[in-house]
């Protein structure tokens, strides 16, 4: 027979504590959406920390012990315990075991994306293999303490660029680097960009940035890809890809003018093959050609500084792109994942988008939540270049709340860093021409902290929706749910033991990445990851930092992500075209002559400029008109010529001038 445990009269935390026993309260759950009516939906959402001490919960289970009897009936006939296992819903794969550590975290409050409960964690073989209290476990194990913390999911930064060159030059945080920066902040799993440069083999390029990421990624990966160039040669390779390689999105560019930028017939032609393989579609969205023509005018009259980044990125072009984005992967009816959401009015697109039902899902980023735009105008160089990046931050200093809002009511879902980071002598490239400067900012390390601080904090979100947008989401989103993205058994032992009331200064001289210069200089953050476990191991405990080069592993996605897919099939139904089923017209027709031919064709390409002439008096002897050539009735039969017996005016008697 199972024990229980039941909690005194006198006990000040029994209201707070979601206690596993059959004399407790349910685990807290969300079912149907945002809007449902949920039993206790506002139960066991806050923690009275102070009264949770470790040593208030170190009596209170000197005390159970005391009150409870030997006895069998255990989990393997242990003594007086009990093993709760919580089933994720899901077939568990074996993906393999990992040689690592064997914990078990005690007396922590396990955080996932639907539901918030206290109980233990033993890992063992970098998987979790059991949830609940009073666990039997092996001798031996080490114990991590998180009395008064959370236990939650390690974060999924699914959008960086580790490894991608510009104008030649590597980032100054490569797969070592950024990965490193990235468990100290609480990051567990990222996804990186791989850029395939134009008439590159998209396996060659896949092959050669998986090699590189497996050889000094700290923490596991997997890949995005970017195409360049597209058209129609590329279909096979991205078939085996997708259906062989692991990867289930691909990003286009609808900037980076006669370089990386597909037209609109591309991207359409490019989303319907996307949707019949199962892939996600990512776009860079601005408007290329009109941020090319500003680029051009800026530097005409003379401005060469980081300022003008900005000045020809206006936000229009991100919002009008957006727009278009969305417009055409409806019309191919293609899921489409907008990265880098930097503005109000392209929060407000995606939202809108949403509310009709599109398939459409955006991203803010660590520096479009935490800072703005107001930086390019600093007036030392190296900081103002520190904050190139595309789309911009925008100037509006409004616009970090106004996206952690859309953040945290749902209008948009994940949080990525889309770290990039260059030194300042290779910002410095760009020094005389603001348009070479490579583009790109810090935000790995801050990521989570910064989520935490600017929506928990303020009670714009709870905790559960704080693990969805920083972790849950992009793994659902991206097939990798629930091997991560949540606490759950069999799940990847990727877990974060969350401090919700430490603070953090964020400085270049301390944190763990190569650039001189952090976006977030001197900015302050409540919320920090006390302890990270990466692949069952301890990886950032007591401050400590201790990482292997190399371990990380590449994680695989399966094409046609359940939570995307479902959607996108029942709009193909929706959507099937039918005809009318009419009879055959048998009436008149009118016969229209083409004029085709008539028409000169547009050129496809701007020609030279018209030289400018003198403006003059007109010259009234001089006609521009003209009966050469082809002209508008020659299809009219001409009349045989005929004699004129009498002009008009009758005939003229004048027979001489003399």
């Amino acid at each position: 027979m199972m024990s229980t445990r039941r909690c005194s009269q006198d006990d000040d935390c029994s209201s707070l504590l979601s206690r596993l026993g059959s004399d407790s309260p349910r685990p807290r759950m969300k079912y149907g959406g945002m809007f449902c009516s949920v039993e206790g939906a506002f139960e066991n959402k806050t923690l009275d920390f102070e009264s949770f001490s470790p040593q208030t919960q170190r009596r209170r289970a000197a005390r159970t012990q005391t009150q409870e009897p030997d006895g069998g009936g255990g989990v393997g006939g242990g003594r007086g315990g009990q093993t709760v296992v919580f089933p994720s819903g899901h077939t568990r794969e074996n993906y393999g075991k990992r040689e690592g550590d064997r914990l078990i975290i005690k007396g922590g409050k396990i955080v996932n994306d639907d539901q918030s409960f206290y109980a233990d964690v033993y890992v063992e073989d970098g998987t979790i293999r059991q949830i609940g209290e009073n666990l039997i476990v092996p001798t031996g194990v080490k114990t991590v303490d998180a009395y008064g913390q959370l236990v939650i999911p390690g974060g999924v930064d699914a959008n960086t660029n580790l490894n991608t060159p510009q104008r030649g030059m590597n980032p100054a945080d490569d797969f070592y680097q950024g990965t490193r920066a990235a468990l100290s902040g609480g990051t567990t799993t990222i996804m990186d960009h791989v850029l395939v440069e134009p008439g590159a083999s998209l396996l060659t390029a896949f092959d050669q940035w998986r090699e590189t990421a497996e050889q000094r990624a700290c923490c596991d990966f997997s890949l995005h890809l970017d195409i360049t160039r597209w058209h129609e040669g590329l279909c096979e390779e991205l078939e085996t890809l997708i259906k062989d390689q692991g990867v289930n999105s691909v990003l286009f560019f609808m900037a980076y003018k006669d370089k990386y930028q597909s037209s609109d017939s591309q991207l359409y032609e490019a989303f319907g093959v996307l949707r019949d393989l199962g892939a996600i579609a990512q776009v860079h969205a601005e408007n290329g050609d009109i941020i090319d023509e500003e680029q051009k005018k800026l530097l005409f009259l003379g401005i060469t500084g980081p300022e003008g980044h900005i000045l020809s990125h206006p936000e229009e072009v991100e919002t009008e792109a957006v727009y278009r984005a969305v417009t055409i992967a409806k019309q191919a009816n293609c899921p489409l994942y907008v990265t880098k959401v930097m503005s109000k009015s392209a929060a407000d697109v995606i939202a809108k988008a949403r509310k009709k039902g599109i398939v459409v899902y955006g991203e803010p980023i660590t520096a479009s939540l935490a800072t703005d735009g107001s930086h390019y105008w600093s007036k030392d160089w190296a900081t103002a270049a520190a904050f190139v990046m595309s789309p911009p931050l925008n100037q509006d200093p409004s616009t970090p709340q106004y996206l952690t809002s859309m953040l945290a009511c749902g209008d948009l879902q994940v949080t990525s860093s889309a770290q990039a980071s260059f030194s300042t002598a290779q910002k410095a490239v760009g020094k005389d021409d603001f348009t070479l400067i490579p583009e790109g900012t810090n935000g790995i390390e801050e990521r989570m902290s910064v989520v935490w601080d600017r929506a928990v904090s303020t009670g714009k979100m709870d905790e559960n929706e704080f693990v969805a947008v920083t972790s849950t989401n992009a793994a659902k989103l991206f097939n990798i749910y629930p091997r991560k993205g949540t606490i759950a058994v069999g799940s990847d032992a990727d877990i974060v033991i969350w401090n919700p009331k430490e603070t953090r200064t964020v400085s270049a001289k301390t944190h763990n990445l190569m650039v001189e210069v952090n976006i977030l200089e001197g900015l302050e953050f409540q919320g920090v990851a006390s302890v990270v476990i990466s692949g069952g191991r301890v990886v950032l405990e007591d401050g400590k930092l201790n990482v292997t080069k190399g371990s990380g592993r590449f994680i695989p996605r399966k094409a046609f992500p359940d939570t995307v897919y479902k959607r996108i099939r029942a709009r193909s139904k929706m959507a099937e075209a039918r005809g009318v089923p009419r009879g055959n017209y048998d009436g008149p027709v009118h016969d229209v002559m083409s004029m085709t031919k008539l028409v000169p064709p547009t050129p496809t390409t701007r020609g030279p400029t018209c030289p400018k002439t003198q403006a003059s008096l007109r010259n009234l002897h001089q006609s521009g008109f003209t009966l050469a050539g082809t002209q508008i009735d020659d299809h009219i039969p001409r009349r045989s010529a005929q004699k004129i017996v009498a002009p008009p005016g009758g005939r003229s008697n004048i027979t001489s001038l003399s």
